[in-house]
């Protein structure tokens, strides 16, 4: 059996739809508001179980890992958490069920890792602030969730989120050296994070932000490569070994799509881009159109539900 493994932060996300955004120090009246689970890896996670589970592609089966700090296994937010990827995702028989067993669960702490997003009707803009008061993976828990994996190498594929890339660098070096024949792709999404060139050139696949992309291009004149596999930067892909590349525009029907929702987007993407990787006889094209057409419905509707019927 195959394995996806995921590493990054689960967050609870509080969300207000405003007019406008406010000016610093005045009072505006949102016109709506919802807690949803959050964070980058467990967003990916749950577009992948719809995928898995709708399964239009040739796939060994998969099974989904989630590795995060959460608060103690007793708390009402870590409930919340794990009932948010829907009540039979840790179905055992369910080869696209998500394992929890590799979370970390910070004792003491009942409070999760929390977002607050201010999204702007007038410019669908997103303003979001963090707190987290649960101590970061450190790169010695990581080696005992990656022991787990010792031998099934080849069937691996590590997924990390890159926020913290100096821990992140060290987890890598870790598995080439004691889960060899390992996939590991990182997100390289913060411009101003130190750290990120470094974790790009040690992953085989590299899924670029925009922001981080866009000006290195500039001054490159080209794309950055890491070891290899397929590199993203906005909707374009590039496979190294081929040098194929491939770029895919987010239209409907040859229009400008309206967006409705756009946290989680690039979440989508990676999943979608993770489901095509694994697809049998995919092409670069046919991956990154799959996937920014996933992303492309993603952003017409609030959530990450009914993405795959």
């Amino acid at each position: 059996m195959k394995h996806i493994i995921l590493v990054g932060a689960c967050y609870l996300d509080t969300i207000l739809t405003v007019s406008h955004f406010p000016k610093e120090d005045s009072k505006l009246r949102a016109t709506a508001a919802q807690v949803r689970r959050g964070g980058n890896c467990p967003n990916t996670l749950e577009v992948l179980v719809q995928l898995l589970r709708a399964g239009p592609a040739r796939l060994a089966p998969i099974k989904l890992h989630l590795v995060s700090c959460l608060p103690n296994a007793q708390a009402a937010a870590t409930a919340r958490i794990m009932a948010s990827f829907g009540d039979d995702a840790d179905e055992a028989h369910d080869s696209s069920a998500i394992d929890f067993s590799h979370c970390l669960y910070r004792q003491g702490h009942d409070k999760p890792a929390s977002s607050y997003i201010i999204r702007s009707a007038q410019t669908g803009s997103r303003t979001i602030v963090n707190f987290n008061d649960l101590e970061e993976m450190t790169a010695g828990e990581f080696e005992k969730i990656a022991d787990a994996f010792a031998g099934q190498g080849d069937e691996c594929w590590w997924h990390f989120e890159g926020r913290m890339p100096e821990t992140t660098l060290r987890c890598i070096r870790y598995l080439r050296r004691c889960v060899p024949g390992s996939t590991i792709s990182v997100e390289v999404e913060k411009p101003n994070r130190d750290g990120l060139a470094e974790l790009a050139v040690k992953a085989d696949v590299v899924f670029y932000s925009k922001s981080w992309a866009e000006p290195r291009i500039h001054q490159s004149g080209g794309l950055f490569k890491g070891r290899g596999g397929v590199i993203e930067s906005g909707a374009g892909a590039l496979e190294t070994s081929s040098g194929e590349y491939s770029h895919h525009h987010a239209t409907v029907s040859g229009q400008r799509v309206s967006a409705v929702d756009t946290i989680g987007a690039g979440d989508t993407f990676v999943a979608g881009m993770l489901y095509g990787l694994h697809a049998r006889g995919w092409s670069v094209r046919e991956r990154l159109a799959f996937a920014v057409r996933l992303a492309t419905k993603k952003v017409q509707r609030e959530g990450f539900g009914g993405l795959v019927p």
